[in-house]
């Protein structure tokens, strides 16, 4: 599927933030270690969770919306639904989509989940078992390291086969431990978390990444019955339960990396939108720089998700008139700058007064990602894979744009095709189908003229 876009004029409308991807992933890797039935709550029909839902069923798992039957292509794709899995009495890895498996790194999730299943002797083994090589999003050398120490902490052995195309992986005398975690890793603490939840005992993760989808997974395993000090926190302190077998629902909560695309269309369009449910824990950074950079805005008062925990605020953008920040802006683990808000700040550095430096420090090549905007006419040098200066204000032209096979960079090439004048192309949109739901039919309704296109 191909965006076909007229761009050069300002939206007007009200949007609503979607359930978070990465929150959804992990909920959906975490009931794995629910013996029972759980319920996820407005799950996103988006392609990561459709691959992982074709991995899910190709090992016996049974996924449903409530309302409409088993998650399969050519079923509707919009509006989002509750979730019901329910796992088999037996997990069988022998017919396992691996072509599904492939298409996402999220697959490396199921490790935690799958090693206690298949641990228990259901089919006879000791917990060694092999898992398709994940891929995804192509940022670089991404890898799989901290999950790899953190996980051998615990007694689970992940080695690489020989053509790279699987992992081996392997349990043995599963124990506690305290970890300290060599990088800041969503995923990898996601993958300690899930592995320590079904261990009995303490175990304590040291610098921990306390993101956003990390604290969800949290708030679920508590109600899976385990106990987690530290929520919000780099140090997490699990106690682990020696079983999980119940009717559990889980809350997946609002998406900070979608409010931002919103509130980065709004800047770089000079549009006043207002984005509703945003996040705003894992916002204020990226607001307060943006308002170094002049962006102004109003904040509604602050009411709570479903999940009882995450904090959401209502955000009305104005048009502003933007310069360029005072100092260079670059990702922290939380709560800095989020990773994956870091692109969003590209096409408003290409509508602000000055020369803006954005330092993406932590993926291999992703900054590389970035100049595919010069194409649309910003005015970008590349100083090293890392780093880029934008110069600006400058008028953006439209043109005909092959996708990158990454997300973000994905999507801000949407958002300076919105801003540029004439009719732009954005062809093959898959990697921003793997994170967002009909996002043309909802900047439509925002004013703006896109179509979906074979």
């Amino acid at each position: 599927m191909n965006y076909r876009v007229v761009g050069g004029k300002a939206l007007k409308g009200e949007v609503t933030t979607n359930i978070s991807k990465n929150a959804a992933v992990g909920l959906l890797c975490a009931s794995l270690l629910n013996r029972g039935t759980t319920t996820l709550k407005r799950m996103p029909r988006i392609e990561e969770l459709k691959r992982l839902i074709e991995v899910m069923e190709s090992i016996g798992v049974g996924v449903k919306w409530q309302d409409n039957g088993p998650v399969k292509d050519g079923e509707p794709s919009h509006g989002a639904g509750d979730m019901i899995i329910t796992p088999p009495q037996q997990i069988d890895l022998s017919g396992i989509n691996r072509a599904s498996a492939e298409r996402t790194r999220s697959i490396a999730m199921f490790i935690p989940a799958l090693v206690h299943r298949l641990s228990s002797n259901e089919l006879g083994t000791s917990g060694s078992f092999e898992l398709p090589a994940p891929g995804g999003c192509d940022l670089g050398k991404r890898s799989l390291g901290a999950h790899i120490d953190a996980l051998a902490r615990l007694g689970i052995y992940i080695t690489a086969s020989a053509d790279k195309k699987s992992y081996h992986i392997e349990a043995a005398d599963l124990r506690p431990a305290e970890i300290v975690m060599y990088e800041a890793s969503d995923t990898g603490v996601e993958n300690v978390l899930m592995a320590a939840a079904l261990i009995p005992g303490v175990t304590t993760i040291k610098f921990a990444s306390a993101n956003y989808m990390v604290q969800d997974l949290c708030v679920f395993l508590e109600s899976c019955g385990v106990r987690i000090e530290g929520i919000g926190t780099s140090t997490l302190v699990v106690h682990g339960v020696d079983r999980i077998e119940g009717d559990i629902t889980g809350y997946p909560s609002e998406d900070p990396i979608e409010s931002m695309f919103f509130i980065s269309l709004a800047a770089t369009t000079r549009s006043e939108i207002v984005v509703k449910r945003c996040p705003i824990d894992f916002l204020e950074l990226e607001l307060y720089t943006l308002a170094q950079m002049g962006l102004r805005y109003k904040r509604s008062a602050p009411y709570v998700a479903e999940n009882g925990r995450t904090v959401l605020v209502d955000l009305t953008m104005k048009p502003s008139d933007l310069v360029a920040p005072p100092e260079k802006i670059a990702p922290r683990p939380y709560p800095g700058i989020n990773i994956d808000n870091l692109p969003f700040f590209v096409p408003v550095a290409t509508q602000a007064t000055g020369r803006t430096l954005i330092h993406d420090w932590v993926y291999e090549g992703r900054a590389v990602h970035y100049m595919e905007m010069k194409k649309l006419g910003a005015d970008m040098v590349l100083a090293d894979p890392h780093r880029v200066f934008v110069t600006g204000p400058t008028p953006l032209k439209a043109a005909i744009i092959e996708a990158p096979p990454a997300l973000r960079p994905a999507t801000i090439l949407l958002i300076g095709m919105l801003a540029a004048q004439g009719e732009s192309e954005l062809k093959n949109v898959y990697p921003i189908s793997r994170g967002y739901e009909n996002l043309h039919e909802r900047l439509r309704a925002i004013g703006a003229s896109i179509e979906a296109v074979e």
